[in-house]
């Protein structure tokens, strides 16, 4: 059995392999976006345009533990698969258990961290003063569930390296379920406003956790003891390097949201919109782009165990294949995401709740603007993930800072200069564009040092 379905990995069909893997982990994707959307959806239309504000404030923290989950996860999930094609299942299960543990203990740590510096991490993302009290109520009850939302997502990760897919996508169903059905009991039914939004979201989360470590304990293709969960230097240090280039996305992106959101606050106060309507409206639009960018990461994290495991046991010509596949399927997506971002804004952003004619006309051109470049943007994402599949961390590291870290916070700091709040907007498709050509270029190279090592590997064996 386990034998199966480890060789299925590099045996069986890729279109069908990436289809396999890509569809629970977009569907589990889009779901952990849902958390954020679901809370958005009814605190606008509870609270009104200080709590969508408010949760926009708040979003690097949670932008933060989605990083430490794809340090982890990703990290421990690659490590995992790469050991397995390479056939060293001993080695594996340490890199699964060390993962595991690790994933809790951040989880603990950040969890500490927002308790005791909640209102002046707010104030350092930007939060105006009518904002402040929304966020830290929101911050300081959301933080209690920072290690089950890290061990279930990171957890999830592991789940799906190990085979199980559609167990993933259990995982993070069901906690959006809950989640979901408590959101208006608790923020209409008991009128517990931004406090009801925090709670449901933190009981959505401990389930998921509960799920995710029942099946850790009773894995497919290797068994967990005690030994393999103590953090050990040599398997943590291999966690992290591959872990890396999706942490620092994260963490880049954690940093633009600040730098974007101090950008907003200020320059918003300078123009006809005021500090608040910015803010809002660019949180509720960075989230519907999650649901895009879900489709997207999903389609990479199922890309990760086809990549991986070929890598490692040496059929680069399934690795070329996995990866033209997935940029394929997922530049269909970008594009009907792109249509729909032009076509309809003022319909998207009605979901979230009332405004003024201010309000709408700010969210329109952010959207068209902004979001310009859509069409290009799975590029870097896709391409990224794989180099850290493949176990080259240094080049998925460098195209992870690219686009928020070299390109786009400096223009949103530089242009706003000269054009007011409308520098922000274009900044966007500037550093969209000039990442894609940079990530195609380092794409490139790779697809023909993939071919080079598959002649190579002809030759040996012809010898």
């Amino acid at each position: 059995m386990s034998t199966n379905k480890r060789n299925r990995l590099g045996n069986a069909p890729v279109n069908k392999l990436l289809f396999d893997f890509a569809v629970p982990s977009i569907i589990a994707m889009i779901v952990g976006a849902l958390y954020n959307i679901v809370d958005q959806f009814f605190i606008g239309r509870s609270i009104g345009t200080l709590g969508n504000a408010a949760t926009n404030i708040v979003f690097p923290l949670t932008t933060s533990c989605v990083a430490l989950t794809l340090l982890l996860g990703i990290g421990g999930a690659s490590t995992f698969n790469l050991s397995m094609g390479a056939k060293k299942e001993k080695e594996a299960a340490y890199y699964l258990g060390n993962a595991a543990s690790l994933l809790f203990i951040s989880g603990l740590i950040m969890c500490i961290i927002v308790q005791l510096f909640a209102v002046p991490l707010l104030k350092f993302f930007g939060s105006p003063s009518d904002v402040l009290p929304y966020a830290k109520t929101y911050s300081i009850i959301t933080s209690l569930g920072f290690p089950f939302l890290i061990f279930a997502n990171g957890g999830g990760h592991l789940v799906r390296a190990d085979g199980s897919p559609k167990y993933t996508m259990f995982i993070n169903l069901s906690g959006a379920l809950i989640n979901t059905i408590l959101d208006p009991i608790l923020i209409f039914g008991l009128n517990m406003g931004m406090a009801g939004a925090a709670i449901a979201t933190i009981v959505g989360q401990i389930f998921s956790a509960f799920l995710a470590f029942r099946y850790l304990i009773n894995c497919r293709t290797v068994h967990l003891k005690i030994d393999h969960i103590i953090p050990r230097f040599k398997y943590v240090e291999k966690i992290i390097s591959l872990g890396a280039s999706p942490f620092i996305n994260q963490i880049a992106l954690m940093i633009l949201q600040i730098v974007q959101n101090n950008s907003l606050t200020y320059y918003g106060a300078l123009s006809e919109y005021g500090s608040s309507i910015p803010l809002a409206c660019s949180g509720i639009i960075m989230k519907v782009n999650m649901i895009f960018f879900s489709v997207i990461i999903g389609i990479a994290q199922g890309l990760q165990p086809i990549a991986s495991f070929n890598y490692g046991a040496k059929q680069y010509d399934r690795v070329k294949d996995a990866y033209i596949l997935a940029m394929k399927r997922a530049a269909v997506i970008s594009v009907i995401a792109f249509i729909t971002f032009q076509l309809v804004p003022r319909q998207i952003i009605s979901l979230f709740g009332s405004g003024s004619e201010m309000y709408f006309k700010f969210a329109e051109a952010y959207f068209r603007i902004f979001l310009f470049f859509t069409f290009l943007n799975f590029i870097q994402p896709i391409s990224a993930n794989f180099f850290t599949a493949i176990g080259k961390p240094k080049k998925g590291i460098f195209l992870s800072l690219t686009r928020q870290i070299l390109f786009l916070i400096p223009l949103i700091i530089i242009l706003p200069r000269f054009i007011g709040i409308d520098g922000i907007m274009y900044a966007g498709p500037i550093a969209d564009l000039v990442a894609a050509i940079v990530t195609l270029v380092l794409a490139y190279y790779e697809l023909n040092n993939l071919k080079k090592l598959q002649s190579e590997q002809k030759q040996t064996a012809s010898i």
